[in-house]
């Protein structure tokens, strides 16, 4: 076999082993007749340079014949590779995982959704144990105007508006706790919570709750011993507040006697009656909420102690299903007028 002669003498037999060095090769007519790069794909053995039979085959080194052009017998062999290299990545596709679809949390459900019906049931004036609830409530010794009357609208619904921002507010946040624990608890065996009696917390009221009303078993210094001395008032017969279902219309007595009691550190007798009346229903403003169909309970109190002169104070609370007390205003102590305009307390639920 002659040599090529564009390779030097000592090239005379080769094979080729890279296919990148071989397509670098000159591929145009301006390269004809220049001394090519010898291809490192070309390697010795016996220290005589061949070309490898089978390779020259398959076209490889085919470009040194008359006529041919330079480069092009590579070109077979480039789609061959491009074929392998393709099977090659098919061998090894890896597939992403399958994913689930996107789950939201789920939010717990409503434990009681008003459903508007006129009244309020049992189950729509549930205490809220250990949720605390926040009121707008009037500065201590400041009177506040109030309007308990109300307007009838253009449907001649009634509307209570309370919406007024009053910049001399303040806040309280109050709630339910469990009678467990507390040291007035065996005074109250069928007791099951307390809230704060006065905005101030220093006393504590004790309910109880089921299926035929709201009651008031008594009263109890929240401290066991405070400055101002123990207060422990115990009712022989507990109270109705609220009688179930709670509805416009309704009124009722409820009367119960305390004995061997103590008010702040001294002895107390006395007898305690309530005068409750559901006085109507209707839209209720406040500066934050409103609430279209409020109930208003207006709460008459006398109390008669053994000694001394009875007192009297009224209240007008407004109540609204699955919220409880939205609303209410206390009067001075001696209020005669059940449509009183002077409070001496007024608590707004809001921010």
């Amino acid at each position: 076999m002659r040599a090529r002669p564009d390779m030097p003498p000592s090239l005379s037999r080769a094979t080729y082993q890279d296919v990148g060095a071989a397509l670098a090769a000159p591929r145009f007519p301006e390269d004809e007749g220049r001394a090519r790069p010898v291809p490192t794909a070309l390697i010795k053995r016996n220290h005589q340079d061949v070309v490898d039979p089978e390779h020259r085959a398959r076209g490889f080194g085919a470009d040194s014949r008359p006529g041919s052009r330079p480069g092009a017998s590579f070109l077979p062999l480039l789609a061959a590779l491009l074929w392998i290299t393709t099977l090659a990545c098919s061998d090894n596709l890896s597939f992403p995982p399958d994913r689930q679809e996107y789950e939201p949390e789920l939010l717990p459900p409503l434990t009681c959704i008003p459903n508007l019906d006129g009244q309020i049931d049992a189950d729509e004036l549930q205490p809220a144990v250990d949720v605390p609830i926040s009121y707008l409530i009037s500065p201590a010794g400041q009177a506040r105007a109030i309007d308990s009357i109300g307007a009838l609208d253009p449907s001649d619904r009634r509307v209570w508006d309370w919406g007024a921002d009053y910049a001399s507010d303040q806040v309280v946040r109050l709630s339910a706790s469990l009678l467990t624990g507390r040291w007035y608890a065996a005074s109250f065996p069928t007791g099951q919570f307390v809230t704060a009696f006065d905005a101030d917390g220093a006393t504590e009221a004790v309910y109880l709750h089921d299926s035929t009303g709201l009651y008031l078993l008594g009263v109890a210094s929240t401290d066991p011993d405070p400055p101002e001395g123990r207060t422990l008032l115990v009712y022989d017969t507990p109270i109705l507040l609220y009688r179930f279902p709670l509805k416009p219309g309704d009124t009722w007595i409820a009367t119960a006697e305390i004995t061997d009691g103590l008010y702040r550190g001294l002895p107390y007798a006395g007898r305690d009656t309530y005068q409750v009346v559901v006085d109507g229903s209707g839209r209720l403003l406040l500066p934050d909420l409103t609430f279209t169909q409020a109930l208003l309970v207006r709460t008459h109190t006398v109390l008669s102690p053994a000694v001394g002169t009875a007192t009297s104070q009224r209240m007008v609370s407004f109540l609204f299903e699955c919220y409880g007390e939205v609303a209410r205003a206390t009067s001075y102590p001696g209020e005669s007028d059940e449509h009183f305009t002077s409070a001496m307390e007024v608590r707004r639920l809001g921010l």
